[in-house]
């Protein structure tokens, strides 16, 4: 049911009745959770996406994905008929009248690769109808859906956006975990298009899914500045937690204290510290953006040092585990181990993308020492491998006999643990813990262990 020509309360009824087929594109952690939101709400979705094996799975109703929620909507769709997933993005656009692409934008080598999503809006404007709605969804720099995807869509089809289909930007505004919560409940959903029927389009579909409600912006551009400003915000505001944490260290101050009472003043919301910054979100947007601002004839100073200091963390958690060695008179070498706990880049999700962890493995490598990673929820890591280092999900193994301990990720496993807990499982006579995410219990450990957090000093329990 082509969209175009209905108005707004025509359109959710099409979507309460059933009648609305949505393509998604990029069945990634995001876009599977796009993908359950749209079945949670009686849309039957085509999922697409390059790799044949996920696909597979997804057609025996066997979910990659963290939460139970998306597991089991995705699950049904398969069981019902409402979903099934395929490679093939031409057959799977014919048969559709939404296209959701989620497919995300890499940045390498100073700029962004945009080679996967001209691919896809290729693809889909060689089989593009009058009536079509598209909608992209992926953290982009301002200006590609009307200067980029837009010129792909009408160069290849012969359609113009506004007139001939609807086309729409909406950044997907989740955090893996609660990823589907996100969508229907915590945040609204910014919106924009090229042309009033596009955004009406937007307004209609997304009022009746969103119920924290829609923010109608005036452009695109606008949209995807947003998008890629609430992450940056982010970086910037960790950024400043990490540096304010070393200072508070050095001089004696639990920077946790400091924290919560700044907090308690309003215009203040100073974030944690920790061992750096993960994810293909985070690290990336600043990217995106200051390639924006070159392109423009400056420079975003504050975002760059943000980044730098960021990037810096996992080298600053290496020279703390060095001072904490030297305290105890270890001698460096492949005889000592170290246990780092945590691949993932954020607590309680199963993806280590971009995760400062690489870096703070490399870097004690490179000095000698013998490293073991634990994470409990990542079995296998093609990075680590390649590294020549050992990643397990039995934490008594990864602890057994080692010098130092690195709390790299905030698991819930981890936040459970006391520095008794560790130095016991460990077996050593002395032991360095940093504790990069400031989440250990401490307990006394009768002069046995040399403790410090990001923003705690050296304290002997």
């Amino acid at each position: 049911m082509k969209l175009w020509s209905l108005n707004p309360e025509e359109i959710k009824d099409v979507l309460r009745r059933g009648d609305l087929t949505v393509c998604v594109v990029g069945l990634g952690g995001v876009g599977l959770a796009v993908a359950a939101v749209w079945l949670r709400h009686n849309a039957r979705v085509i999922g697409v996406d390059v790799d044949e094996h996920k696909v597979n799975l997804l057609r025996r109703g066997s979910v990659p994905h963290p939460e139970e929620i998306v597991k089991a909507a995705i699950y049904s769709g398969v069981r019902s008929g409402k979903f099934t997933a395929v490679t093939d993005i031409a057959e799977a656009v014919r048969k559709s009248d939404v296209i959701n692409v989620i497919v995300p934008l890499v940045y390498r080598e100073g700029n962004p690769d945009f080679s996967a999503l001209d691919d896809v809006f290729s693809k889909i404007s060689r089989n593009l109808e009058v009536g079509h709605t598209v909608i992209l969804e992926t953290s982009v720099p301002p200006g590609t859906t009307e200067y980029r995807v837009r010129r792909i869509l009408e160069e290849q089809s012969g359609l113009v956006a506004g007139r001939d289909f609807a086309l729409i930007y909406s950044p997907e505004r989740v955090m893996i975990g609660h990823a589907v919560e996100d969508i229907e409940q915590r945040y609204p959903k910014i919106v924009s298009g090229i042309g009033e029927k596009s955004v009406n389009i937007a307004v209609a579909l997304y009022s009746h899914i969103c119920k924290a409600g829609v923010i109608v912006v005036s452009s695109p551009r606008v949209a995807e500045f947003t998008k890629l400003a609430e992450g940056i915000y982010r970086d910037v505001n960790i950024a400043l937690a990490n540096e304010l944490a070393r200072l508070a260290r050095i001089i004696g101050v639990d920077f946790n204290e400091v924290r919560k009472a700044a907090n308690s003043q309003p215009y203040c919301h100073l974030h944690k510290p920790g061992s750096g910054v993960g994810g293909l979100c985070i690290p990336v947007y600043p990217m995106l953006m200051e390639w924006v601002a070159e392109l423009n004839g400056m420079r975003l100073e504050l975002v760059l040092t943000a980044r730098l200091i960021n990037r810096q963390q996992p080298l600053y958690l290496t020279s703390l585990l060095l001072e904490g060695l030297r305290a105890i008179s270890v001698k460096i070498s492949s005889n000592v181990k170290v246990a780092v706990l945590g691949l993932a880049f954020r607590g309680d999700v199963p993806t280590a993308a971009l995760s400062p962890t690489y870096d703070l493995v490399r870097s004690l490598k490179e000095l000698g020492l013998t490293v073991v990673v634990h994470d409990p929820l990542i079995k296998d890591d093609i990075k680590l491998r390649e590294l020549g280092i050992a990643l397990t999900d039995d934490i008594e193994e990864a602890l057994r006999g080692c010098t130092a301990v690195v709390i790299a990720t905030d698991h819930s496993q981890y936040r459970a643990l006391s520095t008794y807990d560790i130095l016991k499982a460990s077996g050593s006579a002395k032991l360095v813990i940093v504790d990069g995410r400031d989440i250990l219990k401490l307990d006394e450990c009768g002069g046995k262990v040399l403790y410090t957090g990001v923003g705690r000093s050296w304290m002997l329990l």
